[in-house]
């Protein structure tokens, strides 16, 4: 790799299943809301876009609390999907947004078909760049978390969601599977746009002087800088499978986290966990990818896409 680059400003534009991304980073679907919550702290219009809470058909409340704690190296939550339902997002939240925001609305339900009606519902809307379809979320008790885990079930889902939407279609996958290259290739096979992974990892904590689960749900989705290594493993495995576009998500707090998912395969990255503590956690780590950019003299931030090095022979 070159030396440190000297003038000129290094080309941050990306892509992902269709969508220009000004830069490789995006704020991760239930992590920053709406997008309107982070506003006060932060020019979300600076970021390749967020990816908003997953959406389902009707509003929805989650889980009672305790719903969510923080873990040694990372956070454990049981929301389970908590939103105001499609049709409020599009009519209060997407206006409530500045225009030049890319935003990526997430989508999820317990049904095929109650899917594909929220697919339905945000076609034809102009402020939607593209669709994250939610196939697992690892603490929804009913429906969800088989969507992700079985390859027939998975096909099923993303071939009804393409049939749809004509906007580009992300599936988000559960790491919580034998062979994350398998269901990439499901993907693939049934129209997908892009991947998006990883989802949680599915945990459980414990209050051993209470004797009872930290979390009232019991399992929770465990996120942060714990999940990291095994993002990049999926992220690596994956590219190396398909030849969708992949968005890394997991753990990533800082430009060379991020550099690191984009030489492994991903063409952007989510961050999440991270913003609840940094809200400005996303301008902070794009500014770290540039400046590893000029630091190695990559003058084109898509030319770290794929581009790990293997060890010598011998």
């Amino acid at each position: 790799m070159g030396g440190g680059l000297v003038s000129g400003d290094v080309d941050l534009s990306t892509g992902l299943g269709g969508v220009a991304l000004r830069n490789p980073v995006l704020l991760a679907s239930g992590t920053c809301g709406y997008g309107t919550e982070l506003s006060p702290f932060i020019a979300l219009e600076q970021l390749g876009g967020i990816v908003a809470k997953s959406l389902t058909l009707a509003p929805r409340a989650g889980n009672l609390p305790p719903r969510i704690t923080e873990t040694p190296a990372g956070m454990l939550n049981a929301i389970s999907l908590e939103n105001v339902g499609v049709d409020a997002f599009v009519r209060e939240k997407l206006p409530a947004l500045p225009a030049a925001v890319t935003v990526l609305a997430s989508v999820f339900e317990t049904e095929l078909e109650r899917y594909a009606e929220v697919c339905k519902r945000l076609d034809g809307v102009e402020r939607v760049a593209a669709l994250e379809l939610n196939a697992s979320c690892p603490h929804v008790k009913a429906g969800g978390i088989e969507f992700g885990q079985d390859p027939r079930v998975l096909a099923e889902l993303v071939r009804t969601c393409r049939r749809a939407t004509t906007r580009p279609l992300l599936v988000k996958l559960s790491p919580n599977v034998t062979s994350i290259a398998e269901m990439a290739r499901v993907c693939e096979g049934e129209g997908a746009d892009g991947l998006s992974l990883i989802n949680a990892v599915q945990g459980l904590l414990v209050d051993v002087h209470r004797r009872r689960t930290v979390l009232r749900n019991g399992l929770g989705g465990l996120s942060g800088p714990a999940i990291l290594p095994i993002a990049l493993r999926m992220v690596f495995q994956a590219a190396r499978a398909v030849k969708l576009p992949i968005c890394g998500i997991g753990g990533i707090a800082s430009g060379e986290d991020a550099v690191a998912f984009l030489l492994c395969g991903a063409s952007a990255v989510q961050v999440g966990t991270i913003t609840y503590t940094q809200p400005g956690a996303g301008i902070e780590i794009r500014d770290g990818i540039e400046a590893y950019c000029r630091q190695h003299g990559v003058a084109r931030v898509r030319d770290l896409i794929g581009a790990l090095e293997p060890w010598p022979a011998g």
